[in-house]
């Protein structure tokens, strides 16, 4: 069995003069990506591998998850591929991932998050929102052969938090 778990990153700032891959998270970002995390640390089973876009409002969402769950370095992976908008370069990342990785977690950006989910997994969801977490599993033991996969859990910050 693969499992995949899938985060959009936190909320951004506008706020800031910087290109689209330099945008900060802004306070509800930081306070969504920390909820979140340490709530899933004991819903879910700890990711082997964790893969994040190069943006900084991804990075540093991942960054909360990795720390959460305790992640050693060598299992944290950053790739300028995952800055994908369409999902063609995710996918991709996806199929590649070694069969040894039962458990993999992404970090990135709508609205390719949101294509992927609803092309691989069995609930629809209209939009995976800022720091949404959507977990699917596949009864296959390659990566390489996901399909179908059955959506098990969404959490969304809203869900978590009183804001």
């Amino acid at each position: 069995m693969k499992t995949l778990y899938m985060i959009r990153h936190a909320k951004s700032s506008w706020k800031h003069d910087v290109s689209d891959r330099e945008r900060p998270l802004n306070k509800r970002g930081f306070k969504s990506a920390e909820a979140v995390s340490e709530y899933l640390v004991d819903k879910i089973e700890t990711p082997q591998l964790l893969v994040s876009s190069n943006a900084n409002r991804a990075l540093t969402t991942a960054n909360y998850f990795k720390n959460s769950f305790n992640i050693a370095d060598e299992n944290f992976k950053v790739d300028p591929s995952m800055y994908d908008f369409s999902g063609r370069d995710v996918m991709r990342i996806i199929k590649d991932c070694d069969d040894t990785i039962g458990r993999l977690m992404l970090f990135g950006h709508n609205h390719a998050f949101t294509s992927i989910v609803n092309m691989l997994g069995n609930k629809y969801i209209e939009n995976v929102p800022t720091c949404g977490f959507v977990m699917i599993q596949f009864e296959t033991e390659h990566w390489n052969d996901i399909v179908n996969g059955k959506t098990v859990k969404t959490v969304f910050p809203k869900e978590i938090l009183n804001n």
